[in-house]
């Protein structure tokens, strides 16, 4: 039978924060879990947080007294905290009568069970993330671009060499966290046991377009990727062309040099 919250309410708000780049989740092992796989634990006077390892925590029913209080309480777990936190937040509706899903900007569901808190826990996690990523992109878009321009109007890049790797870096880390922290687009492991809310999960998933986010975000990576390593592979052959014309100076040089023993020996 399912674990019910909120029972006595007939709605509630649900905001997912983007705290920090992770969260050390093993320090709770010994706190009193109501759910686990998504990790949830009470918080508040009677609301519910749900964690996430990499860096987000979605908060049930909590006002802005207990959200602090609560934030504040984990901030030690907390591994390069956000100044700025990126919140997204949603109205969720019980009504057992209505079809679930979305509608109006709120979520309607037929029960406050744990597990259907957890799945939308999942969906808001997944959309914060892709949201910072979104932005991060952005910038670094806006940060490439005049590289780029430089390149086409000038047919050179500058010396940014420094610059360009670090955008390399960068797209790798990006990349490297979304595949291997967020599992933007895997199939939540609550999905195997609840496969009575696979309808749900994929009517949130595609309301907040989790995939064509993905998937647009995965393309701008690549673009990234390939312009700022075409630009430094272009900055990489003009300081060895560089280097060529200083070999061809010192070789004339030399030859100039010896031709000039050469005839002053003649002449003496």
């Amino acid at each position: 039978m399912a674990h019910l919250l909120f029972e006595n309410l007939e709605r509630i708000r649900a905001r997912a924060l983007y705290i920090g780049q992770r969260i050390d989740l093993r320090a709770l092992e010994t706190t009193h879990r109501l759910g686990s796989s998504p990790l949830v634990i009470s918080a508040g006077a009677q609301g519910c947080a749900v964690l996430f390892r990499f860096g987000i925590v979605v908060l049930f029913d909590l006002n802005a007294v207990d959200e602090m209080n609560f934030i504040q309480g984990i901030k030690h777990l907390v591994i390069e905290p956000q100044e700025n936190i990126e919140t997204e937040e949603v109205e969720i509706i019980y009504n057992p009568e209505q079809q679930e899903g979305i509608s109006q900007t709120r979520i309607t569901l037929k029960n406050f069970s744990i597990e259907r808190l957890q799945l939308l826990a999942i969906i808001l996690a997944k959309s914060v993330v892709l949201d910072r990523y979104e932005r991060s992109v952005t910038r670094t878009f806006d940060r490439i671009e005049p590289l780029a321009t430089a390149m086409k109007r000038e047919g050179k890049s500058g010396d940014h060499a420094l610059e360009l790797i670090r955008h390399i870096g960068d797209n790798l880390s990006t990349q490297v966290e979304m595949v291997g922290r967020a599992e933007i687009t895997d199939k939540p492991d609550l999905l195997w046991e609840h496969p009575d809310l696979e309808r749900l999960y994929h009517i949130l998933e595609d309301e907040y377009e989790l995939s064509e986010r993905h998937l647009a975000l995965e393309r701008k990576l690549d673009l990234i990727a390939r312009t700022a390593e075409t630009l430094l592979a272009l900055l990489q052959n003009k300081r060895s062309l560089r280097v060529e014309w200083y070999i061809v100076i010192l070789i004339v040089f030399e030859i100039m040099l010896t031709l000039y023993q050469m005839l002053f020996n003649h002449t003496v």
